[in-house]
């Protein structure tokens, strides 16, 4: 790849319009998992997850994004970011972004890949699903693509979610740009 050169990049939205009858999910590690709200969050720790979550799948959009410009985004309170944690250590989270009435967007959602494989990424969208649906949202939404995890198209569907649209745009293959000054 020449320095420059674009990717394509195919994203697939899905969607849902009325809640999946899903089965409560037990922790699949033996009681070791915890699921909290980061309330609050500081720009740092946000970075972090997404950072540690995103550098494998090619995440940069939040990467681009200044401190003010990221603060105001994950301290909305239609913004709720949930934290999985593995024996202490964080190993995932989840990004919904409630601030259109009567939808929810699952911005974000994914593992540390060391965590990758254990059941923890069906046990936290499994998890979400019906956190979101509890909310009696109109319809919740999701998009992924090729970079992603292979298994995570499978995955959404396998939770409920149906594709409605697919486009290609194409990316700048830069994996680690840096914000601007605020």
């Amino acid at each position: 790849m020449t320095s420059g050169e674009r990717l394509p990049c195919t994203i697939t939205y899905l969607e849902m319009l009325q809640a999946p009858d899903l089965p409560h999910l037990q922790h699949p590690r033996g009681g070791k998992t915890a699921l909290l709200r980061a309330e609050n969050p500081t720009v740092s720790f946000y970075r972090f997850l997404y950072h540690a979550v995103g550098r494998e799948w090619m995440w940069t959009d939040r990467k681009r994004l200044n401190d003010r410009q990221l603060r105001e985004i994950i301290l909305n309170q239609q913004v709720e970011i949930y934290v999985l944690y593995e024996a202490g250590c964080p190993a995932g989270f989840a990004e919904l972004d409630g601030r259109q009435k009567g939808v929810i967007h699952l911005a974000y959602f994914g593992l540390i890949g060391e965590y990758i494989g254990l059941g923890l990424g069906s046990f936290l969208l499994n998890w979400v699903v019906r956190h979101c649906w509890e909310q009696s949202p109109k319809r919740v939404w999701v998009n992924t693509n090729n970079f992603d995890h292979p298994r995570a198209l499978p995955l959404y569907q396998r939770m409920g979610f149906v594709p409605y649209s697919r486009r290609t745009i194409y990316i700048d293959p830069d994996p680690d740009p840096r914000p601007q000054p605020n």
